[in-house]
């Protein structure tokens, strides 16, 4: 039996400001088992979504009495390493009170660069090394390091423009929302879900059609949580098989949804 009635796959972008329209941020929508259609943002000056407007679009639609799963092409927490560094809380709100209080990235006029490159060293106060890797990321052959800046396919700079709008969505939605695995691995009944995936494990699963790589990553997405929902498969993504000491570890760093 499905567990969601809606399914919403995003491809991130870190680029330029959080009020910048980002041809990368891409937005597919299923609803229920129908076909997932790509979301257009809200008529403006600006032809592509902004980091703003999405997280704005995406409180609304979690605040609805529909049960949704929503999987966001970012990471959403940082390798154990760097919480022993700064001896931070395994908490992970606070951890995105802290990240924010020294990457402002949702602030206006404001890049991700701006900050790597402040002489005042703010970003440099809460950085890492890029051979960390997350337990997730060792598990995925091509996934890169949280802080691997300025490599092909990198994952950086989406993850330090995207961590804030996280933030925002656990403060500001009305109605409760399960961040995986951070609120647990199991998710009650009814409950909407925030998610991390990485659709480059599903983009050759589907027919590409005429979408280009951005678009194709969020249909993968959005398909591939509709797809696992409906074939009752996805209970098994939600428990992946990891050692005790793993999982504890995972509840800190986060997990990428599909692997089991």
């Amino acid at each position: 039996m499905a567990r969601f009635d809606r399914y919403i796959g995003i491809d991130y972008s870190g680029a330029e400001t959080a009020d910048s329209s980002c041809k990368g941020i891409r937005v597919f929508v299923a609803e229920g088992s129908g076909e997932a259609i790509q979301i257009q943002p809200p008529p403006s000056p600006r032809r592509y979504w902004t980091r703003r407007g999405l997280a704005e679009w995406l409180r609304e639609k979690l605040d609805q009495d529909i049960p949704t799963i929503i999987g966001i092409d970012h990471a959403f927490s940082f390798p154990l390493a760097y919480f022993e560094k700064y001896r931070l809380s395994s908490n992970w709100q606070d951890f995105l009170d802290d990240f924010r209080s020294f990457w402002p990235t949702d602030a206006p006029n404001t890049y991700v660069c701006f900050i790597r490159d402040d002489p005042s060293g703010r970003g440099l106060k809460r950085t890492g090394e890029r051979t960390w890797l997350r337990i997730t990321e060792r598990w995925t052959p091509t996934a890169k390091s949280v802080f691997g800046f300025g490599v092909q396919g990198e994952v950086a700079t989406s993850t330090h423009a995207g961590l804030p709008w996280l933030r925002y969505l656990r403060r500001t939605c009305k109605r409760p929302v399960h961040f995986w695995p951070f609120d647990g691995w199991e998710i009650p009944e009814g409950k909407s879900v925030v998610a991390e995936v990485y659709p480059a494990l599903w983009m050759r699963r589907f027919p590409r059609d005429e979408r280009d790589s951005d678009e194709q990553a969020a249909y993968a997405a959005a398909r591939w949580l509709q797809r696992a929902d409906r074939s009752d498969s996805l209970g098994s993504f939600l428990n992946p098989s990891l050692t005790a000491e793993e999982r504890s570890i995972a509840k800190i760093e986060g997990w990428i949804m599909g692997l089991a």
